[in-house]
């Protein structure tokens, strides 16, 4: 099975693409979380190419190959979204194609790019429509942009030493500890101008809130999260309320990385979800 990555030029920024299975086969296209990259996905990219879908893994701005422009505005979810619809028609993907996976980020920006009409349904892991209330967001802001000054400031060993040890993240000081140590050196391959201006750029307390809308996206969608990932949990009740044609999966045991945790089950439910 063919897999090849490379750097594609787009609106004067490189973005890397990690691509696996045959180009002609339906595409799944894949949106990583923060800290992450094409590669976090690791063997769910052959394992998803292996049910005959053309998987493509975009590298988000200030992560993995692609650039880490000096100007956050440069990451704004404004951007993202014609970014990777770019990508995605340079690699000859036609609109209505291609159905569009979004984990955490990843899936904040996903949800958005959904509105754009280029997807023909939508899969989100672990992720929410940014934060209704002004007021949350300008608390999320000050702390995305204390965050930021911290990660340049001390680096990013320090910062993924910190990111790590996250509530959010707890359920996965389970993972067996090759795959714990795969995650833990991808982390350290991003550079700190990259993700802090990401957080500057695309984080959830900048983003526009996307809640109103909801109800105006009649394309498919399906929902993953972890049992014991709470908050997410609830913020996917309240999506699948608003969300015209929406499926919720709930993996039993499992926190905010499903896809992670229980790959064999991530697996089971895109693919089921897809056909």
């Amino acid at each position: 099975m063919s897999a090849r990555q490379q750097q594609i030029a787009v609106n004067g920024v490189q973005i890397g693409v990690s691509e696996h299975g045959q180009r002609g086969n339906p595409s799944l296209v894949l949106l990583h979380g923060f800290t992450g990259s094409a590669a976090s996905w690791g063997s769910l990219l052959t394992a998803l190419a292996a049910y005959d879908f053309h998987v493509i893994a975009l590298d988000m701005l200030g992560h993995g190959q692609s650039d880490a422009p000096a100007t956050p505005s440069r990451y704004a979810i404004e951007h993202c979204q014609t970014d990777s619809i770019a990508v995605l028609q340079s690699l000859g993907i036609q609109p209505g194609e291609a159905i569009l996976l979004g984990y955490s980020m990843g899936g904040r920006i996903a949800l958005y790019c959904a509105f754009s009409g280029f997807f023909r349904a939508l899969i989100l892991e672990g992720a929410s429509p940014g934060l209704a209330h002004p007021l949350e967001r300008a608390q999320r802001r000050h702390s995305d942009m204390a965050l930021a000054d911290r990660i340049e400031r001390e680096g990013i060993p320090a910062f993924v030493a910190y990111w790590e040890q996250l509530p959010l993240f707890a359920s996965q000081l389970s993972l067996p500890n090759e795959k714990k140590a795969a995650l833990h050196a991808q982390r350290l391959h991003n550079r700190a101008t990259g993700l802090a201006n990401c957080l500057r750029g695309v984080g959830t307390g900048v983003q526009p809130a996307l809640h109103s809308q909801l109800p105006t996206l009649t394309i498919p969608v399906l929902l993953i999260t972890g049992e014991l990932d709470a908050k997410f949990c609830a913020i996917a009740q309240e999506m699948q309320r608003a969300l015209p044609l929406v499926q919720w999966s709930v993996v039993p045991g499992t926190g905010h990385a499903v896809h992670l945790e229980q790959s064999a089950l991530f697996v089971r439910d895109v693919v089921g979800f897809c056909r």
